[in-house]
């Protein structure tokens, strides 16, 4: 392998996890590191909820029914989260966030965006968590996927042209089943090369000591 060549990281996520929101940005504070290696992101997709019906649905019912979680105990992790954001520079307004939603669509964008620009794609998922997470808005909504395509620098009229087709929708299914049959069950994941596994949302420290050492060992002595 190239010495010089960029790392590849495929970042397995949901637009509507919060530690994939946290670990993209602890991600790219260890790429940001002085003598970090280079590295070119793809984001892959993952639904949390699958079968989440395009209205949503209320998120303390959600993660009640699904984790068996209390409302003290969601409290206390919404609570853990926005800290760990706030310490990245990335802001969690939990209150404005009542109900969690079908996310097929975004990634259908996220998919097409990669095609047309990886560093547009980059920009297309930080807007949406920023819309989801921090302006309390819906990534099951037309008009909010177009707005964030919009601010990422790609083409708004392809963008609704594609939330109105089902244009994508066999290849981002194909690359959830793909990440799904390779024992990804629970996000972020961020796959390094094809081969280096590095689970859920660490701090900066620990995703800048791994990459620097799968760069040092891709290249040549």
């Amino acid at each position: 392998m190239n010495m010089n060549a960029p790392l590849k990281i495929d970042f397995v996520s949901d637009v509507s996890c919060p530690w994939c929101a946290i670990g993209l940005a602890s991600l790219e504070r260890a790429l940001a590191e002085p003598g970090a290696p280079q590295a070119v992101l793809h984001f892959q997709p993952f639904e949390l909820n699958p079968h989440m019906s395009p209205a949503g649905q209320d998120i303390t019912e959600h993660l009640t029914q699904k984790y068996g979680s209390t409302r003290e105990q969601q409290t206390a992790a919404r609570d853990a989260i926005r800290a760990r954001g706030e310490a990245l520079g990335f802001e969690f307004r939990m209150e404005g966030r009542d109900r969690i939603y079908n996310t097929f669509d975004a990634h259908r964008l996220l998919h097409w965006a990669e095609l047309e620009d990886p560093a547009k794609q980059v920009a297309l998922k930080k807007a949406l968590f920023k819309a989801y997470f921090t302006d309390g808005k819906s990534p099951a909504d037309v008009q909010v996927l177009v707005d964030c395509a919009k601010s990422a620098g790609l083409d708004e009229a392809r963008a609704r042209a594609i939330l109105a087709s089902d244009e994508f929708e066999s290849e981002v299914r194909e690359r959830e089943q793909f990440y799904l049959s390779h024992g990804i069950h629970a996000v972020p994941a961020v796959i390094v090369n094809d081969r280096h596994l590095i689970q859920g949302g660490q701090p900066p420290e620990v995703f800048a000591q791994a990459l620097r050492q799968i760069a040092g060992e891709a290249s040549p002595a």
